[in-house]
């Protein structure tokens, strides 16, 4: 094996997975630092034998980050949560851990860094999740101005958060909500091509010190996002307009603890505030360059949707359009 270790923050997420496979296939001794290391173990068989290490790590806790850190030749930031539960926060994930992660690499020497942020992190902004990421992002230029930052729209793959989570919806409910009417543009990227964009960016130095904006090949709409997944797995169902204020109230109604996930909100108070701005790449106009900068060509959703979305369909692997 070869001696470069890289340490993986959150490497046992969705993006986790795929980046852990693609450094290991590309020869970096992969160490794994995750919270709950006993539920991690699916990680080790995406390298060769001993070549992915798991540790217990916690950004909210400099000590820990520093036992992950040691002997390390460069890092990878993914830690992020989709809404606040218990201690992990926005402010303690996004803005304080990713201040932890870019202090402590550099005082361990380490040049060769990539933090994971989003398209849409704003300083300003009225939500917690963009704000926060905004914060996480200057963190690493005044600690690890190295560092390659890259924020990526909404991210799709197998165990994704949006398609699967609306997927599941329509196998149940009779009409899926268009939040704000369903106008927000998105531009999601294939998480394997983020995976990609990860470890180039972490092997190049031209990289170094500068900011990409990872989206795919598509802009589309929520609605006509919607209406994809729906052909995807075959199914008809209504798409009811929400208002912003309508669908906020009822996200909020919807998270008190004690409610079971059938009923459960399938987007919470904060991400209702996301979208009420697109998540395009080049809308912020501060970025240094895109995917393809990368030389990567992003794959389509069509292209992948398929792929996993088809347990969805009336007789899944065997439905009609599956064969």
């Amino acid at each position: 094996m070869p001696a470069n270790i890289v340490t993986v923050f959150g490497a046992s997420g969705f993006v986790g997975r795929h980046v852990v496979r693609e450094l290991a296939s590309r020869g970096w001794r992969v160490r794994a630092a995750v919270r709950r290391p006993a539920n991690a173990n699916y990680l080790r068989p995406l390298g060769k034998l001993g070549q992915v290490d798991i540790v217990q790590a916690n950004v909210r806790y400099r000590p820990s980050i520093s036992a992950a850190l040691d002997g390390a030749s460069a890092v990878v930031n993914l830690t992020g949560i989709l809404a606040n539960q218990g201690r992990n926060k926005f402010d303690a994930v996004h803005a304080a851990g990713a201040r932890n992660v870019a202090e402590m690499a550099t005082k361990a020497g380490i040049t060769r860094i990539v933090h994971i942020s989003a398209i849409g992190a704003n300083a300003n902004s009225e939500s917690d999740y963009a704000r926060s990421k905004a914060e996480g992002e200057e963190a690493f230029r005044e600690y690890a101005p190295n560092a390659v930052i890259l924020r990526p729209s909404i991210i799709f793959g197998p165990q994704d958060e949006f398609f699967n989570r609306f997927s599941s919806m329509a196998q149940l409910a009779p009409a899926l909500p268009l939040i704000g009417g369903g106008k927000t543009r998105f531009q999601p990227v294939y998480v394997d091509d983020v995976a990609d964009a990860v470890a180039i960016a972490l092997s190049d130095d031209q990289y170094k010190g500068k900011t990409y904006e990872l989206g795919g090949p598509e802009v589309m709409s929520f609605k006509e996002l919607m209406q994809l997944m729906l052909k995807t797995i075959g199914r008809k169902r209504i798409l009811a307009p929400l208002p912003f204020g309508m669908a906020g109230l009822m996200a909020q109604l919807a998270r008190p603890s004690g409610w079971t996930p059938f009923f459960d909100a399938p987007i919470t108070p904060d991400q209702v505030k996301l979208l009420k701005y697109d998540n395009v790449v080049g809308e912020a106009g501060d970025a240094d360059g895109t995917i393809e900068d990368f030389g990567i060509r992003p794959e389509t959703m069509e292209a992948i949707l398929p792929t996993y979305l088809y347990r969805y369909r009336k007789a899944g692997q065997f439905s009609p359009e599956t064969v």
